[in-house]
């Protein structure tokens, strides 16, 4: 049986994980993101420790790293 990919969450897919900026942190450990300009996106956070105006890297729908701020 070949898994199929119904989109970006695919785990079997694809091992790069995006950076997306936090907009609005929301219960039970989910997050809005900024997923494209004009696009956002539900996702956990789970298991970072993140606020509003991060960014963070998320795979499979999982923030799994807090991008550090550079300036």
């Amino acid at each position: 049986m070949t898994p199929e990919c119904a989109g970006p969450e695919c785990v079997t897919c694809s091992d790069a994980a995006v950076p997306v900026r936090v907009s609005r942190l929301l219960p039970d450990g989910l997050a809005l993101v900024e997923a494209a300009p004009g696009r956002t996106e539900e996702v956990s956070v789970a298991l970072v420790d993140a606020g509003v105006g991060d960014v963070v890297l998320v795979h499979a729908g999982e923030a799994i790293a807090v991008v550090p701020d550079e300036s």
